[in-house]
């Protein structure tokens, strides 16, 4: 068996968690405090997407915690192909509603000028929860492709 950096049970894997939950988490909150966001369906896919992927992370941010403190391996192939699919899902739903809420922002931004003809909107929290989605999904990624890699090496 490999040591797959990331890898469930492991500070790497923990810290992978940890950061999906604070990026997850700070792209909903910053979503969530923009005036008007809910009137806009990528706006909400994004949210709802990155609510399902705080509550993903965070559960295995746990699983990895209590991992650690009871010297337990997680190395299991069933558990592991459960953490593979699950991380797949969570990676191509987190893309999706991030670029489709990028594809939003750029319109409001550069197309119709929106954010210039509607002030009240807050733009600049849509940018930046689009830009936290981003880096939440580099991190998702980063974990199912070493997921992925732990499995094909059980």
């Amino acid at each position: 068996m490999k040591d797959v950096v990331g890898s469930p049970g492991t500070w790497s894997g923990m810290s992978l968690r940890v950061s999906q939950c604070v990026f997850a988490g700070a792209s909903v909150v910053a979503m969530a405090s923009a005036y008007g966001f809910s009137n806009y369906t990528a706006f909400c896919y994004l949210i709802a997407s990155m609510g399902l992927q705080l509550l993903w992370s965070f559960g295995l941010a746990c699983l990895d915690i209590y991992s650690l403190q009871t010297k337990r391996d997680l190395h299991n192939p069933v558990l592991v192909s459960l953490f593979v699919v699950g991380d797949w899902v969570t990676a191509i739903l987190s893309f999706a509603a991030a670029s489709a809420s990028a594809g939003v922002t750029i319109l409001f931004e550069r197309d119709v000028h929106f954010c210039r003809m509607y002030p009240q909107l807050s733009c600049g929290r849509y940018e930046l929860s689009v830009i936290l989605a981003f880096i939440t999904w580099s991190f998702i990624a980063t974990s199912a492709v070493s997921m992925f890699w732990l499995l094909a090496s059980l």
